[in-house]
């Protein structure tokens, strides 16, 4: 530019080194937990006899760390590395960035400590207790507060797409994390949620489909925008098609998590209003793989030729897969089929080890031999890698898929007598068990061609030099025009903090419209008056289901379809759950709904089933455990929980936390005495006592009209 000034600055490579080295240890660690738990699916054994490795306390850990550790530290060395080029300037402060990137170790450490603990909250992609949810929100403050600060000094006057999204993704998390997160402290590692069954559910559901959205999809996005032309140097297919892409995806994901909840106690017209707006994304959502493939346009000889193209290729095209199965499974009909079935573990699969997976692993590819200023190492390995992974998302999705159908339509099927074809549960899973041995072996290739990956980095690396700081030049921003005459979103993208707001404005008003009225209006959850609130060895026992995570494969739910009642009992009502704190409505059966369950059973029945399953039920594959009949509960927080309750408005006697502990003793003696008369001797402060309380509890507050099948 004629009689401009080019000012230089640096790049800093060091923290995009960092970031990517933390996706690929986690990513690892995250596959490999996976793998473990997809084995104890057919394997007990795998299990490994003790209460830290059960499946129901692994399955958090690992959704965990692939989610915040793999696809989280891949989102933040691609914005870290994106971010700086697009704006023409180095991110604001670089003690922020450092902050940022050690507090989100830290917090993935305290996510690998706690859980297997069985210090958890048991809600979906939420399971950290309060105090690492007050450091993820102050760690994706400082975040947040980076990008802003870098965006407020850039030198480049518009911001590009993939900066919309990047911002878009921040400004949601931060609203959904704080909101989900809402609960109140009972100790250190113990809090109960704010809100309080149907309440619950749609907060956890309005959070953890958009979790999906805003922090695995969104994000991902802006990478995609940023990256994929970069690889193929060719421009963005379709800058206006990116505009309507942007506004309707924030606008309407938002209003479809009560998609999650069809067919359950939560109101119909927050139901409708999920359903309404689920179908509307496969618009916007097919409009952005659209513009990604097209911009490719031209360059498919490059794509056969190029490892980092082909994972790109696949990558927006499971996008597109995943966000057409997304709509699909809204539908009622098609929610009926595969609700709690293995259906929703293959889709989101196809998202995550397709769209996440292969565009972080089509993003290292591309900047490590340019961090290290180098060639890739193999060509040959990267496609082998290509291979393993496509592989693997086929062994893994395409056993699920028929698994689901078989689950579903044997749940379904009646006799002509009309009788269920199979009242026992158990025969429905073991059917399956074929199947999951193939999804193990599906997330074992995945695995190997992740671990090919790190090979090839690291000799890509050693064979290069790395370049810490990348210097570049460009003139300062010009001081602020009038618009008038330009492209009406053109002068948005001139304004970051103006392009902010309005980006928080479309977030909120679907969350305010659907939760809301469901917090405030009484009527959207009638009481019934014959539900109590919890004896203080139930809630003892509540608490220890939850921390054994299983909720994992136990569903507390019972459709109002005729299979469900006559397999189950009455179909579930939303008074049933305002004192579920949290809600246990769960999302997958691998084992039998157990709404109500209490008094099915004789205690000794418990017990019997707890220290070995298969005693009780032949074939099954739930884990023992038996440590349950002797590790002893730690009681001398019941008054604690008893009074957190009471703020949260359940109707305990005045100072009833005073003598909490009388009733729990003596309910725990008449468990004890019931077991004995059948021949078992246990304490009364084990925990099999207490869980035991909590399973007879189950249901016994409401009539049974139709009673279940043994």
């Amino acid at each position: 530019m004629s009689g401009t000034t080019l000012e230089q600055f640096s790049y800093d490579n060091k923290i995009v080194k960092y970031f990517g080295a933390a996706t690929i240890i986690w990513g690892l660690a995250g596959m490999l937990i996976g793998v473990i738990a997809a084995t104890q699916l057919f394997l007990p054994e795998a299990n490994l006899g003790n209460p830290y490795t059960t499946f129901g306390r692994i399955r958090p850990l690992h959704t965990n760390a692939v989610i915040f550790a793999f696809v989280g530290n891949a989102i933040f060395a691609g914005i870290y590395y994106s971010m700086p080029r697009l704006l023409k300037t180095p991110m604001w402060k670089k003690s922020l960035g450092w902050f940022h990137f050690w507090g989100w170790q830290v917090i993935i450490l305290s996510a690998v400590i706690t859980l297997p603990l069985g210090l958890t909250t048991s809600k979906e992609y939420a399971e950290l207790e309060w105090p690492i949810d007050i450091a993820i929100a102050v760690v994706w403050l400082a975040f947040g507060a980076n990008m802003i600060g870098t965006l407020l000094k850039r030198r480049e006057k518009h911001m590009y797409v993939a900066i919309w999204f990047y911002l878009a993704s921040f400004v949601t998390v931060a609203v959904l994390h704080v909101f989900n997160s809402l609960a109140l402290p009972v100790s250190f590692f113990k809090s109960y949620s704010a809100y309080a069954g149907v309440q619950d559910a749609l907060v956890q559901w309005w959070y953890g489909h958009n979790a999906v959205a805003f922090f695995l999809t969104t994000p991902f996005l802006g990478l995609m925008y940023y990256y994929l032309p970069k690889a193929a140097n060719r421009p963005v297919y379709s800058y206006k098609l990116s505009i309507v892409h942007f506004w309707s995806l924030i606008f309407i994901y938002i209003w479809a998590g009560p998609h999650h909840l069809l067919y359950t106690a939560l109101p119909e017209w927050a139901q409708v209003l999920g359903v309404a707006f689920s179908v509307m994304l496969i618009a916007p959502s097919w409009g952005g793989m659209v513009n990604g493939l097209l911009t490719l346009r031209g360059a498919w000889d490059k794509v056969r030729m190029d490892p980092v193209l082909k994972f790109m290729v696949v990558a927006v095209t499971a996008y597109g897969m995943a966000t057409f199965e997304g709509p699909l499974l809204s539908l009622k009909n098609v929610n009926a089929i595969a609700h709690y079935t293995d259906w929703i573990v293959a889709h989101v699969h196809i998202g995550g080890l397709g769209w996440n997976g292969f565009l972080t692993f089509s993003m290292l590819y591309w900047l490590w031999p340019r961090m290290w200023k180098t060639k890739l190492y193999s060509v040959k390995m990267a496609n082998t890698h290509f291979w393993l992974g496509t592989l693997g998302i086929l062994f893994y999705a395409l056993p699920m898929y028929v698994a689901a159908l078989t689950q579903s339509l044997m749940w379904k099927e009646f006799s002509e007598a009309g009788r269920l074809a199979y009242p026992n549960f158990l025969e429905t899973v073991i059917q399956i068990v074929p199947m999951y041995m193939l999804r193990a072996f599906g997330g074992l290739l995945y695995l190997s061609g992740a671990i090919l990956m790190v090979y090839n980095l690291v000799k890509t690396a050693g064979q290069g030099a790395f370049q810490e700081e990348e210097l570049d030049e460009a003139p300062t921003l010009a001081k602020q025009v009038s618009t008038s005459g330009e492209f009406w979103h053109r002068a948005w993208e001139r304004k970051p903090v103006f392009f902010t707001i309005l980006a928080t404005v479309a977030i909120l008003i679907g969350g305010v419209i659907e939760i809301v009225p469901t917090i405030l209006v009484k009527s959207n959850v009638p009481t019934i008056s014959s539900v109590e609130p919890y004896t203080p060895l139930e809630l003892q026992g509540r608490d220890l289901y939850i921390s054994n995570g299983c909720v994992g494969c136990h569903s507390q739910m019972i459709r109002p379809f005729r299979s469900e009642t006559e397999r189950y009992g009455e179909y579930s009502k939303a008074g049933e759950f305002v004192y579920d704190r949290p809600f246990l409505w769960g999302s997958k059966r691998t084992g039998p709904d157990l709404q109500r369950v209490g008094g099915k059973y004789p205690d000794s029945w418990h017990y019997h089933h707890m220290v070995d399953p298969r005693t009780m039920s032949p074939g099954s594959l739930m884990p023992p455990y038996p440590w349950m009949a002797t590790n002893m509960m730690d009681h001398s927080n019941v008054g604690a929980k008893i009074r957190a309750m009471k703020k949260l408005g359940v109707p305990y006697p005045e100072d009833y936390d005073q003598v909490a502990m009388d009733d729990l003793q003596y309910q725990a003696e008449q468990i004890v005495a019931s077991l004995k008369s059948s021949g078992v001797e246990v304490l009364p402060d084990t925990e099999i006592v207490a869980l035991i309380a909590y399973l007879q509890r189950l249901g016994t507050d409401i009539k049974k009209t139709t009673a279940a099948n043994p």
